[in-house]
């Protein structure tokens, strides 16, 4: 199979298997922020490409648990790292790259430190897409249905700690220049949500 056909069997099996429906959108994006990252960097496209796609398997539905309980304890990297391989396998992606992906996959999260490029990128790209206006989007979208935000107030105090830890573990010097946008977004929009609050809960 092709580079071309097995990226069209990636992108076609995420946006069916995306759910809720809004799950879908962060994953082309987060490729693309990767891609912008990697433009000085020499890295394998398709190593990027199949580990920015799949790396959030675990958090949709029918592949995370029902159960709240489950849930809240729920390891989604840690399923995708088993699940990915069996995938790529099925979609004739070149074994050889294999092992990076998941590798990518596996430190993606900002406590992580990848050793390989497409490792940095992605999780460079994972940690902008928790910051600025698409973040605040996609935090305030899981309140009520996350076990994580059962209010409003919850998504904001989650907004504060992004912006306030995530920009310094940032590695590339082209990340920390995207970062600071959207910086300014988030802290505007928790500073305009404080005021309108009037110290009364979110």
């Amino acid at each position: 199979m092709s580079s071309s056909n097995f990226r069209l069997a990636i992108a076609t099996y995420i946006r069916e298997q995306a759910q809720p429906l809004d799950k879908y959108s962060h994953q082309p994006r987060l490729y693309a922020v990767a891609t912008d990252l990697g433009e000085d960097q020499s890295y394998d496209d398709d190593i990027l490409y199949a580990a920015a796609w799949l790396h959030d398997i675990g958090v949709f539905i029918g592949h995370r648990p029902a159960d709240p309980h489950e849930l809240a304890s729920w390891d989604n990297v840690a399923y995708a790292v088993q699940t990915v391989p069996q995938l790529l396998a099925h979609w004739n992606f070149p074994d050889s790259k294999v092992a990076a992906v998941v590798g990518a996959i596996a430190t993606h999260l900002p406590h992580q430190q990848p050793t390989t490029t497409e490792g940095i990128l992605l999780r460079d790209a994972d940690i902008l897409e928790q910051l600025g206006a698409i973040a605040i989007l996609r935090t305030v979208s899981k309140v009520g249905r996350d076990t994580r935000f059962r209010t409003f107030a919850d998504a904001v105090q989650q907004l504060q700690r992004n912006v306030d830890t995530l920009p310094r573990q940032l590695h590339l010097p082209k990340a920390h220049q995207r970062a600071q946008s959207r910086i300014q977004s988030v802290r505007a929009f928790l500073t305009a949500a404080h005021e309108e609050a009037m110290g009364l809960p979110l």
